[in-house]
């Protein structure tokens, strides 16, 4: 079994079995007595959704969500780093057959339509495979 990475949350909405959990990320020195004069004080509102077949939560409850850290790892795999291959790639070989490199760019850019529309009919499949879990404190 993989690492578990849990974060605390509350739960701002319920539709049915779908349920948003907003996370409140702190940084480290968020709960330092200085942090009103510091500016590496961060903190930022994260929203969750995820599927719950239970009828015992309500709104503002305190839950904890959890999920593999591979589905993190996976996720930015997706997100990010095979998109800014696939731009590379193109824009080299692009490159290689044309001087005009205004037509290299952005025919690299706009591989990532075919990309991303791609990506998004495999949706059902990548929510299956991304998938948090919930429970009650």
């Amino acid at each position: 079994m993989g690492q578990i990475i849990e974060h605390s949350g509350v739960i701002s909405h319920i539709n049915g079995k779908h349920i948003r959990v907003e996370i409140i990320q702190v940084s480290a020195c968020s709960g330092c007595h200085a942090k009103s004069a510091c500016t590496a004080a961060d903190q930022a509102e994260k929203f969750v959704d995820v599927e719950y077949d239970g009828n015992d939560l309500k709104q503002g409850d305190a839950v904890t969500v959890t999920g593999q850290a591979s589905m993190g790892l996976l996720a930015v795999l997706l997100a990010f780093v095979l998109p800014f291959v696939l731009i590379l790639i193109t824009l080299f070989v692009v490159g290689s057959f044309t001087e005009n490199e205004t037509l290299s760019g952005t025919v690299a850019l706009l591989i990532l339509i075919p990309y991303f529309i791609i990506l998004s009919l495999f949706n059902a499949k990548l929510k299956s495979k991304l998938k948090f879990q919930i429970r009650k404190y």
